[in-house]
């Protein structure tokens, strides 16, 4: 009984928040928290953006997710990737490799937001276009 109300709750939880996010911009609204790092100290970190791709996302604007923050996406076809490979896994009984678990994917992962958390506060063009509108 109670994992149904866990998941009762856990699935209410996450549809009202994507309804919050799809009918209030983050861009117009006020009330949003802002990136403490990017408050303090201007710089932007690999998350800045990721409100506004969320409500662009649910709006089905992708260019407007790529604007906001390209890692976002990414991250989507990471997590998107597992759960498929793990859903696959446990319905039919595959045992099709989850590379997400591979021991050098946090390595890489760690070095890709590092590289974009460097390259997206550099001030000159192209990677000005990282940075989140």
């Amino acid at each position: 009984m109670f994992k149904k109300i866990k998941w009762f709750a856990i699935i209410f939880g996450v549809l009202s928040l994507a309804l919050f996010y799809f009918f209030i911009n983050p861009n117009e609204a006020s009330f949003f928290p802002e990136c403490p790092l990017y408050y303090t100290t201007g710089i932007y970190c690999p998350g800045c953006g990721s409100q506004r791709a969320t409500h662009q996302l649910l709006n089905f604007n992708v260019l407007g997710v790529l604007r906001q923050n390209v890692l976002y996406l990414i991250s989507l076809f990471i997590l998107g990737y597992h759960f498929i490979v793990t859903g696959i896994n446990s319905i039919f009984k595959k045992k099709i490799y989850n590379y997400v678990y591979h021991p050098k994917t946090p390595l890489v992962i760690l070095a890709i937001i590092v590289v974009f958390w460097v390259l997206r506060n550099i001030p000159y063009y192209p990677f000005n276009l990282l940075a989140p509108n």
